[in-house]
């Protein structure tokens, strides 16, 4: 290796640091570095104290550079493309990523400032130097230059066409060692690799693999909206699921029985997280990966789709000294984001934070997270008693499901805790009767109860390619409480950077805020109508209307409006 280090911190210190070696080792291997003149790093590696992945990684760490691993990091096959084969084997060096303004440079030496300034002039971009190992470079190169593929399509046509690749039925039984290898086939990693590529590019939260009779079919959920992607044979779905099984490091030789896993990559200098969901079905395992790209997180309350007057409610609810808060809505309507956004907003270094959640999504800084784990009896309403044994001033419960959880989080608001939950309810005012229905006195929920928060998520018009439609008649009267005869609205035509008019989503709600009169109805057992009833004569601003106002914003669609506030 002719890597001239740098950085102050010695590769030794690092390597201690990280418990990959002993002091004596260290020790020995400075003896034989005095006598010999070669490098450490190379020393300990010809002695077996560290391996050639510990070594490069801590490289990169003392020069300052990423890392690329073979197994977490996405190639963009675009960039590779960008320097010439043969410059690439010569000096051991391929591009694995393009921005705007710079390519992301693997290197077996990163501080060979003259391949750097080389490259520069080459693709007129300015090089952000990484660290890879020899035989890593090199996998990049045989799989990537001269293939000219650069969709998931191409690839998987390739994939499908290319000789000497292992083919099995689903129904046969396979070693394990068949599996595998037909996992860490070089066609195979490249059809994964773009297959998550084009899922992290195109904004999408799921992507699903999901066998047929005689084909396999590859969605991607964009802003809500499950989106057919492309379809491929049959014969390589046993490939593609051993891969990823491999990367999620799942059991690969077990098919009858559904799986959970994770893994990480790094696309465009961004670590993402990917959970893995396989299940059985007739034709073999469907495959479902949430992606979870921490930079996409909001964490602000004033940008997730909150009016102004409803923000400054939201605001005073959250800064109470105890209470509970609860957010209501379907699957995928953003009540995580939410519940984050409000923890950030209140996380104080003074103040001990607790959640509980199924499964713990994003990793937050100064908060206290906790995974439920049903097997080991690690259930919400155990894991909240255990909580309320250390010390909390605010607790996140993930769901409220049952009665159990839902009355020791009540009796965690009533003694003096903020209590942050979410329920499947349809409306605000509906969290109110789902308690009651539960089993929790209505006393309780007078008591405890702060405001509840009901939640979907609409899709934003495209800013690039957005038009404008005139809308009259009982519409354009709904839309305006019967002001206006005919409205001039927004829609997006469709554009390469969204292809269906829509790109990104935003918030709408309705708050529902606990007063007198309300904790009086509810100790009456008023019914949903009666307290959705009353507070509108209050303000409230129901979905529907605060989805109206977007329409007439010029942020959504009168479409988005009726397809989430339809049965409202």
């Amino acid at each position: 290796m002719e890597l001239s280090l740098l950085n102050s911190r010695k590769l030794g210190e690092i390597f201690l640091a990280k418990h990959i070696i002993t002091f004596d080792q260290l020790k020995g291997a400075i003896e034989i570095q005095k006598k010999t003149g070669e490098k450490l790093g190379e020393i300990l590696r010809t002695q077996g104290f560290v391996d050639e992945k510990d070594l490069y990684q801590a490289l990169a760490e003392q020069l300052g550079v990423l890392y690329i691993d073979a197994d977490s990091y996405v190639v963009d096959p675009k960039a590779v493309v960008k320097l010439p084969e043969k410059f690439c084997r010569q000096n051991r060096v391929v591009a694995v990523n393009e921005e705007s303004s710079f390519l992301v440079l693997a290197m077996v030496n990163p501080v060979d400032i003259m391949t750097i300034d080389r490259a520069r002039i080459m693709t007129k971009k300015d090089i952000h130097p990484a660290i890879a190992p020899p035989d890593v470079i090199e996998n990049i190169i045989n799989s990537y230059l001269g293939q000219g593929v650069y969709t998931v399509d191409e690839v998987l046509k390739e994939a499908e066409e290319e000789e000497g690749m292992l083919f099995l039925d689903d129904s046969e039984e396979i070693r394990i060692e068949q599996l595998k290898a037909m996992g860490e086939e070089a066609p195979i990693i490249r059809v994964v690799n773009m297959i998550v590529l084009q899922a992290i590019k195109g904004g999408a939260s799921d992507i699903h693999i999901e066998p047929h009779e005689d084909r396999v079919r590859i969605r991607y959920r964009i802003d809500g909206i499950l989106q057919d992607s492309t379809t491929t044979s049959i014969k390589i779905h046993a490939s593609l699921i051993s891969r990823i099984k491999i990367l999620s490091r799942m059991n690969i030789a077990e098919r009858r029985l559904p799986q959970d896993g994770r893994f990480q990559v790094t696309v465009e200098n961004r670590t993402i997280d990917f959970r893995v969901s396989s299940l059985p079905t007739v034709f073999g395992e469907k495959i479902v990966m949430r992606i979870l790209d921490k930079s996409g997180l909001l964490l602000s309350l004033d940008r997730l789709g909150f009016e102004p007057d409803g923000l400054k409610i939201f605001y005073q609810m959250i800064e109470r000294p105890y209470g509970m808060i609860l957010l209501t809505g379907p699957t995928g309507s953003g009540k995580t984001t939410t519940l984050y956004s409000a923890l950030n907003y209140v996380n104080k270094p003074d103040l001990n934070i607790v959640t509980i959640e199924d499964p713990v999504e994003y990793m937050l800084d100064g908060i206290n997270q906790v995974q439920v784990k049903p097997k080991i009896d690690l259930t919400f309403a155990n894991a909240l008693r255990s909580i309320m044994r250390q010390d909390p001033d605010i607790i996140m419960v993930g769901e409220i499901r049952d009665r159990e959880t839902a009355e020791i989080a009540i009796h965690a608001a009533l003694t003096g805790h903020l209590v942050f939950s979410t329920l499947h309810t349809n409306t605000a005012a509906g969290a109110v009767t789902r308690l009651q229905e539960m089993g929790v006195p209505s006393y309780l929920i007078s008591s405890a109860v702060v405001g509840v928060v009901a939640q979907r998520l609409v899709r934003k018009i495209c800013e690039f390619c957005r038009t404008t439609w005139e809308v009259k008649g009982d519409v354009a009267r709904d839309l305006t409480d019967g002001k206006e005869d005919h409205v001039i609205l927004q829609k997006g035509k469709g554009c390469p950077r969204c292809t269906s008019g829509y790109r990104g989503r935003v918030a709408c709600n309705e708050i529902f805020s606990l007063d007198a009169d309300i904790r009086d109805l509810i100790l009456k057992q008023a019914t949903e109508r009666e307290l959705n009833e009353s507070a509108r004569a209050k303000g409230m601003k129901t979905l529907r209307e605060n989805a109206a106002r977007k329409v007439l914003a010029g942020v959504t669609t009168l479409e988005e409006m009726y397809r989430v506030t339809t049965n409202l």
